[in-house]
Parts: C-alpha cells; structure tokens; sequence
C-alpha cells in the first residue's frame, strides 16, 4: 500500500484550497500540494478501547451490495462479507448495521488528502507524468502486520482526524490543481466503496480519470460495477502463498487472483505490487511461481514492481529488505518472460526505468518520482516500433 501523506487538522469545503509549488525530496522538481489555511477544531473524542458506538451524522450513507437477513445485514463488497447485529462493526471498522440498514461511516469525511505524482501510486505506465489528487479514509478489509499507513488504515473514523470533501468537491479540487486522475489511496479503498463509486462517477463526467491503490479484495459484482467508471489501478499482491495471506495479511490468496484475471478480461489498466518482506515473501521459489501464474494468466506486458520493505507497525523487528534480494526477485520475474519489471524504495537504480523488451533501448527514464526522459510516441517505442503496453496519453 502506497505510503500516505496527510495532514493531521480538520478541513471544510470551503477552506480547502490547492496553492503553489513544493519541492519533491531528493529531486528538486516541484509538485502542487495543497496548503494548509486550515480551520481547527478541537478533540472531543474519549474513546475507550474496543469499537466506539456508531453514530450516524453528516458523513453516512447507505451502504452498497448488502443484503438484509432478518435484523442482520450482511455487506457483499469483500470476500470477508461481514455479517452484522443491530450496532455491530464490519471487519473494516466503518460499516454499521443501524434499523436493518448497512451504513458506511466514512462518506465524504478523508482522513488524507494529497496531489501526488503518478508514480507514487506506483503506476509507470498510465499518464506518466501527470499529477494524482489522492484521497483515503480510516479502514481496510485486510489486517497486514507489516501495514505502513496504519494510523489511519487500522482505525475508526471516530478516531482520525478528518476533513468534510464530498464528491463533488473532490472532483472540483482535482481540476483545480491541474491533476489528470482521482487516486483512492493510502487506506484500502475498498473499504470506502461508496464515496470512491460515487466521486468516480462524477470524475468520469468531469473527464478526470479514476485510480485504484488497492488491495484487491473484492467480490465480483460490487467490482464490475465499480469498474464502470474506474480506468486503473495499482493492485498490492500481496504474496503467492494461501498460508501467508492468512498469518501475514488476515486474507486469501484467490480473490486477489481472480481480481487480477478480471481487471485484464475488463480491459482495465493496472499494474502489480509486491512487497517483498524479509522471511515472509522473499522466497525466490514463490517469486517463481507468481511469475510463472501472471505470465500464463495476464500476459508479459503488466508491469511488476517489487518494493522495498522497512520496518514497521507489527514487524519492527525484522531488516529492510537487501538489495540483492530485490535485483534476485527481478531477475526470477524476467526469467519468467515478464517484459517490465521495477523495483521500488530503492532510490539511485536503474531499476524504475523502462526498457523496450524488443530493442532494449531505454524508453523512460524516471528518478524518483520524475520522469526525466520519455520516448514513446503513439504509444510505441520511437527506436524500433514496438507497441509498449499502458496508457500513455490522457
């Protein structure tokens, strides 16, 4: 999951205002952030440990694809379809059956907001270049130990510190800062389905693109529906073992798959992230084998990044990932015929460039989150031809 970057205050609609040019670290290249002439409020939440009563205000909405069973309802976006009691939470933290209803809690009220680059989301291959206004609320379906956006991620809405930007503003605030997509990031975004359906649509109309950073732990109808009005995504796999998914991430393995084989049969964009984890998912004869399943399943032409780890949440004590780890994963994938393949949190590399897989010759040349260079023309390889796969132009 892509690191967050937000601002711990309270923002209404109508302080929420994008301005100038702020430094990338490390590369001196200048992206529109949004300033913080911001309204405070205090704190007044004192919430003891355990899920906090669920109230309905301002930010709920009913929720989408549920069923009512008797006094229960039960949510069908994720494969974890929480049932629930009268008041009960869902896994997510922030859906509430309330009157035989399902409520999601986190409508319009994100707990991070950001402009961002492309790249960061990481996506090389649509709109390089370009900018991402990024939004994500508290919650998530999975329960990664190695969760690096935790604070919010793992949390109630009741207990972030959050900012009043519905639909339609974040649609407004998108065209403002001259970004060319709505990214729906740093917390799981499924687990915000519908203030991410219903902003995309608006997007969609607006002609601002829609991005996933996601998990990919989804069901098929509330998918397809979304899909409707989303054009990519970054999709976290987050290992190529059913135990491991279990004891490392509180999920499974095979909706992921199916989540993958479904985005290439819709013909949507997207681009495959693996952390590798120290002791967890660096087991280069499971690197092998998920080579081996996206070359059969997707194709060669997806890319896959591989990203650095560093210690953190419930895993503080395991390394960052070596180096040589990283290069041995990409050289396993490249084996295996995958024509792109990246790594990520290295900075210094040559390993985020793209390379044509017919000529050789660099084609993209990124540092840090900058594209330096770029030698696509029409979507193909300005040396020799080559049709190179993604989205290359708005």
């Amino acid at each position: 999951m892509e690191k967050k970057s937000f601002w711990q205050t309270q923002l209404t609609r109508r302080d929420f205002i994008v301005k100038g040019l702020a430094g990338l670290a490390g590369v001196g290249v200048g992206a529109y952030l949004l300033e913080r002439y911001l309204k405070r409020s205090p704190t007044t939440l004192n919430l003891q440990e355990g899920a906090p009563k669920p109230e309905l205000g301002q930010w709920s909405h009913e929720a989408y694809h549920y069923s009512v069973l008797g006094n229960n309802v039960q949510c069908h976006v994720c494969p974890n379809q929480c049932l629930l009691e009268e008041g009960k939470r869902s896994i997510c933290r922030n859906k509430t059956n309330k009157n035989g209803k399902l409520y999601t809690l986190v409508y319009g009220n994100p707990a991070a907001v950001h402009v961002d680059p492309i790249e960061k989301k990481p996506l090389f291959h649509f709109l390089p270049g370009t900018k991402a206004f990024s939004v994500g609320t508290a919650g998530c379906n999975l329960r990664c130990l190695n969760c690096q956006n935790w604070e919010i991620s793992q949390e109630y809405p009741e207990r972030t510190t959050n900012m009043d930007l519905m639909p339609d503003s974040v649609v407004k605030n998108a065209a403002d800062s001259g970004s060319k997509s709505i990214a729906y990031t740093y917390n799981e975004p499924i687990a915000f389905y519908e203030y991410m359906y219903e902003t995309s649509k608006l997007a969609r109309d607006a002609g601002i693109k829609n991005v996933m950073v996601t998990n990919g732990y989804i069901l098929e109808e509330a998918h397809r529906d979304l899909a409707k009005y989303t054009d990519a995504a970054s999709i976290n796999l987050k290992s190529f073992s059913e135990d491991t998914y279990g004891k490392l991430n509180s999920g499974h393995l095979q909706p992921v798959l199916d989540t993958l084989k479904r985005m290439k049969e819709m013909d949507k964009w997207f681009e495959v992230i693996n952390l590798v984890v120290p002791t967890w998912t660096d087991d280069m004869g499971m690197i092998k084998d998920m080579s081996q399943w996206l070359y059969k399943n997707i194709g060669p032409d997806y890319p896959l990044h591989f990203t650095r780890f560093f210690p953190m949440y419930k895993v503080t004590h395991l390394n960052e990932t070596p180096l040589s780890v990283l290069e041995q994963a990409r050289k396993t994938a490249l084996d295996e015929g995958l024509h792109f393949v990246y790594i990520g949190n290295v900075p210094g590399t040559d390993y985020e460039n793209t390379y044509c897989p017919k000529c050789s010759k660099l084609i993209v040349e990124r540092k840090g989150y900058v594209v330096t260079q770029q030698y696509i023309v029409s979507s193909a390889c300005k040396f020799c031809g080559e049709k190179i796969a993604g989205v290359w132009e708005a």
